[in-house]
């Protein structure tokens, strides 16, 4: 399906859409402990969640991803449509599942997660035909708007992603899955369009050295050749790295409510207040206030 030139998107969001399932208790939670909480379903992944967040700051935002058409998927792709995500260039494969995410968080954190995204990895390449084809770009006309980009993809394709022509022109913005995928965005760091969008434990896992902080794990990136990196640590410091410049912020201090994608929240605000020509101080800013509303429980 081609979207009219009026639909067409501002921003595209490549990566993870699916169903998260979290189950929260407020009390820590040791292994093997059954305690009363909460279990909620809603729409997540990454490209997603960003997606769902710039839609709601008036940007028009396009996924690119995998979603089943079982009940799942359908009801996935109507919520997006409601949101203002137009979903117009979803690879839908008829014989697979919409993906899943199932987190337990306790007291605050995140105890452990599982994430089924076997239908995106299956999926593979196919997610970014509307971006050689004509539909949204190809190879000599290449997309050249930001392009928000997760770690929910395979490192093979995302391999391919970094030298790929397709994505020469584009701003991409970069945000990890979790700690576990953060590797396999090594091939990206060098881009020369990246902004990366890193948690410490992310950061440090990426560079190969421990850090003593957001700006030291955000240093090293630099200095291993990314062009900007924003490393979030908590309620403690944040950096903002690049061969210009390292700025420094304090999160406003919140009562933790929630902890699962509040990372996605401060990178769709600061995308954002980019895209709206906000100053990187000011960006940054917006970004911290954002992901601290979310973990307080105040963001929707």
């Amino acid at each position: 399906m081609t979207e009219t030139r009026t639909d067409a998107p501002d921003i595209l969001c490549i990566g993870g859409a699916l169903w998260d399932i979290l189950g929260d208790s407020p009390a820590p939670l040791a292994p093997g402990e059954d305690r009363p909480g909460r279990i909620l379903r809603r729409p997540g992944g990454v490209a997603l969640n960003l997606a769902l967040a710039l839609a709601a700051q008036g940007s028009r935002p396009a996924l690119l991803s995998a979603v089943g058409t079982d009940a799942a998927g359908e009801e996935l792709v109507a919520l997006c449509g409601r949101a203002g995500v137009a979903t117009g260039w979803l690879y839908r494969p008829g014989d697979m599942p919409t993906d899943q995410y199932l987190a337990i968080e306790a007291g605050g954190a995140l105890v452990a997660a599982i994430a089924d995204a076997r239908t995106l990895e299956a999926a593979g390449a196919r997610i970014l035909s509307p971006l050689a084809d004509g539909r949204l770009g190809s190879a000599t006309a290449p997309w050249r708007g930001p392009i928000v980009l997760d770690g929910n993809l395979a490192e093979p394709l995302l391999a391919q992603i970094a030298g790929s022509a397709l994505f020469a022109a584009a701003d991409l913005r970069i945000v990890p899955a979790s700690l576990g995928k953060a590797g396999r965005l090594a091939p990206l760091v060098r881009h020369p369009h990246a902004t990366l969008y890193l948690n410490i434990a992310e950061a440090a896992a990426l560079s190969g050295r421990p850090a003593a902080g957001a700006a030291d794990a955000a240093a090293a990136l630099v200095e291993r050749g990314a062009r900007r990196v924003l490393v979030t640590d908590g309620a403690r410091p944040c950096a903002d790295a690049a061969e210009d410049g390292l700025l420094i912020r304090l999160p406003p201090p919140v009562p933790v409510a929630r902890v699962t994608g509040a990372g996605d929240r401060f990178a769709a605000a600061h995308l954002a207040a980019e895209l709206k020509g906000l100053p990187r101080e000011a960006a940054l800013e917006a970004a911290l206030a954002a992901a601290a509303a979310h973990v307080a429980g105040d963001a929707a």
